[in-house]
């Protein structure tokens, strides 16, 4: 199994307008520019590294291969990428993986000239082999045409980026490279085409072996505690909350449903990302994996991983026919037998014939063959993202949403193998997302190759609900597997007469699981057995805990401003780390306000010298000033935050902004780290920008240990800020939090 470490994997979806995108084949004479983060020793290595077996060694040998990332510098290449005027630029673009400079630059033209000494070094010493191998990360390779080198460069330095020419596309197909004013690399691309020598291996695979007969069940009650304490089914919420999932403002699904927020989802769900404005449109993607199942048949693992990712996404409310596929896999590695080659193979073949039956094709994907260390090998593993797009209207949320509600099991036909009949999954895909369209199903949540005791409870917990089970609901119905079957929440009876559906009972509130009129469970209970089994490993509460105090500040006057301004100015500095401007910008605008981003440099003293005097500037024309958050630059205490607060006690911003709030009545408002910077400038509480104290009030480090992600309840003790005028004492808001140092102390 997985004994070394938990497997945790991560799959990221981007989204560009089409028009902002250009695709042309590179020209001689084009310059190729290196964007981004300098190159160093770190990475040296990293994709060999990545996918070879590791030995006890490796620690002393392979630090330089651990790739060093830079969360800052990658928000600024996000925000050149989506200025137009760069983009359009952009005959075609790598970014720098595996390789480094020799594949990221090496791929984008038949014939290349790089120049290694043009290539910006974090530091001195790296020879020639090093900068043209080196994966250090966050840097891009992009091609232009020669006239509009210099404009992509000023362009780049705009969003505080390091742009250099470093190579030249040439007619000759060859791939060149010179340092020191020699050339130490010039190959034609037809060996580079060709592969080097070819390779073969003999793979064995494994007839698929036929589904292992059904344990014997266990009675209803002892079968729901088993399940809700089961590791693969226990609560992961605070494991999961360690994640931001609020940022950009773009959630249409958070992690955990209902108001309790204890129903996980089961799908992503984001709006598409949008500088300015808003969108109805989506974009969902969901996973499928059962190390189990793989172990025992990597054909059949793999084929239930890539119908488990669409069954996820279909029960969020998605049509199969817009869906697409990336993989991640890690096998043992081969040793040169047969019999161990055959399980990633036999693993694509299963994933193949899913794709093939379901008519959705893997667009994407990464191998990494490192699942070996010394003795241990992992158990063969290919996880299927599913991914989409949809509309907001179309989402549905896997939570029970009442009482009353039918609750019913859709299963397609099983063959003898364990696996769903091809033309039967996708019937019942197309049947349960016509369901969940029309309003006949309120809820639906896939299976997988879990039970439907698992989505049952699961769904039951968001809203606290219980279900009746009818005494028809047999045993092997709901702790039986049900390979890519779908609990439904429906309506009314309507849908029961649909084919493949069967009634298993109906949401009440009474907070209890019955089965006939001498078997009960409470909900309760088995929340606490589900939240318990991970307590001990990923705290969900503090031990204690405390009462809270309800504080009631008298209302004074509504305070105005000196100046009555028509549509009031609101500035919003950019700092190396902040990742929220953009909907920091919205959320303005949406307050009737007029919104001015301002990206400031900090490359050279000179940069940051500018970006003072132009904040000092667009301070005088502004009323309020916005600094949004970002915990990229690792958060406090060694984050943006510590830059911000810099920035403002420099002379000229400290002066303007005692002008904005002493002389002007301005507002400043902080998010995030921007919060951080104005209770450490002494802006909170004091007003104005004080010398730091040690009996300062300051944010820490929040009792639980770990960084917050979640949805809280936050009561209004006092509406005398301007910002909360509009507000009455005691009016309750549900507010998203995301921090590692949330807890004020003063």
């Amino acid at each position: 199994g997985y004994a070394a470490k938990r497997m945790e994997i991560g799959a990221v979806i981007a989204a560009a307008p089409a028009q902002n995108v250009r695709r042309e084949a590179p020209a001689p004479g084009d310059k190729i520019i290196l964007l981004g983060g300098r190159t160093g020793r770190d990475g040296c290595g990293g994709a060999t590294g990545s996918s070879k077996a590791h030995t006890l060694q490796s620690i002393d040998t392979c630090g330089a291969e651990v790739q060093k990332g830079n969360a800052p510098e990658e928000r600024k290449l996000q925000r050149l990428f989506r200025n137009p005027a760069a983009s359009l630029l952009i005959k075609r673009c790598n970014d720098f993986g595996a390789g480094g400079v020799s594949v990221a630059i090496g791929e984008l033209a038949d014939g290349i000239a790089v120049d290694l000494d043009k290539v910006p070094k974090k530091y001195e010493g790296l020879d020639g082999t090093e900068l043209a191998i080196s994966e250090s990360q966050e840097r891009m390779a992009v091609v232009v045409a020669p006239g509009d080198a210099e404009k992509f460069i000023a362009l780049a330095d705009q969003e505080n980026l390091e742009a250099t020419v470093v190579a030249t596309v040439q007619a000759e197909p060859r791939l060149t490279m010179t340092w020191r004013g020699e050339t130490i690399v010039d190959v034609s691309r037809a060996f580079l085409n060709s592969n080097g020598a070819p390779k073969q291996a003999e793979a064995h695979v494994q007839a698929p072996k036929a589904a292992a007969s059904a344990p014997s069940l266990p009675d209803f009650v002892p079968g729901l505690k088993q399940v809700a304490g089961d590791l693969n089914v226990c609560s992961q919420r605070g494991l999961s909350e360690r994640f931001d999932s609020t940022i950009g403002a773009g959630t249409v699904l958070m992690p955990f449903g209902g108001k309790y927020q204890l129903t996980p989802t089961q799908a992503m769900v984001h709006k598409i990302s949008r500088e300015q404005g808003d969108t109805d449109t989506v974009s969902l993607m969901a996973w499928g994996y059962d190390p189990y199942e793989t172990e025992a048949s990597p054909y059949r693992g793999a084929y239930l991983a890539v119908s488990q990712s669409v069954a996820k996404l279909v029960a969020a409310g998605a049509d199969l026919k817009d869906i697409y596929l990336t993989f991640q896999e890690y096998f043992e590695k081969p040793l040169g037998k047969p019999d161990r080659w055959g399980k990633p193979l036999a693993a694509l073949l299963g994933a193949l014939q899913a794709q093939l039956d379901l008519g959705c094709a893997a667009i994407g994907g990464k191998d990494s063959m490192s699942g070996t260390f010394e003795n241990l090998d992992v158990p063969p593993t290919l996880v299927s993202f599913a991914v989409t797009t949809g509309k907001i209207s179309d989402v549905r949320s896997p939570e029970f949403k009442g009482a009353g509600h039918p609750v019913a099991l859709m299963t397609p036909r099983i063959n003898e193998y364990g696996l769903p009949e091809p033309e039967s999954l996708k019937e019942t895909f197309i049947k349960v997302h016509g369901l969940l369209k029309s309003g006949q199903a309120l809820s639906a949540w896939a299976l997988g190759s879990g039970t439907a005791a698992e989505g049952i409870l699961k769904m039951a917990l968001g809203n606290g609900l219980g279900v009746d089970f009818v005494r028809n609901a047999l045993l092997p119905a709901l702790f039986g597997k049900q390979p890519c079957g779908f609990i439904l929440e429906l309506a009314d009876e309507g849908a029961l007469k649909i084919p493949y559906v069967h009634g298993l009972g109906r949401t009440t509130d009474s907070g209890l699981f019955t089965w006939g009129i001498d078997q009960a469970v409470s909900l309760e209970e088995l929340k606490q057995i589900y939240e318990a089994r991970l307590e001990s490993v990923y705290p969900t509460k503090t031990p204690g805990g405390r009462a809270i105090p309800v504080i009631s500040a008298k209302n004074r006057p509504a305070a105005r401003p000196k100046a009555s301004i028509a549509v009031p100015r609101v500035l919003i500095p950019v700092f190396p780390g902040t990742n929220c401007e953009y909907d920091s910008l919205r959320a303005v605008e949406r307050a009737g306000l007029k919104g001015e981003i301002l990206v400031l440099n900090n490359l050279t003293a000179q940069g940051v010298a500018d970006s003072v005097e132009r904040f000092a500037k667009a301070l005088k024309n502004s009323q309020i000033v916005f600094i949004p958050g970002g915990f990229s630059g690792g958060d406090e205490p060694d984050g943006s935050g510590k830059f911000i607060t810099a920035f403002f006690r420099s002379g000229a911003v400290t002066e303007g902004v005692h002008d904005l709030m002493d002389r002007r009545d301005g507002l400043m408002l902080g998010i995030c780290n921007g919060f951080q910077a104005l209770i450490k400038l002494g802006l909170v509480p004091f007003g104005k920008i004080t010398a730091p104290s040690a009996g300062a009030p300051t944010l820490t480090y929040n009792t639980i240990g770990r960084h917050q992600s979640r949805l809280v309840h936050t009561r209004v003790a006092s509406g005398n800020s301007p910002w909360l005028m509009e507000t009455r004492v005691g009016d309750v808001f549900t507010v998203p939090i995301s921090h590692g140092e949330g807890r004020f102390l003063c």
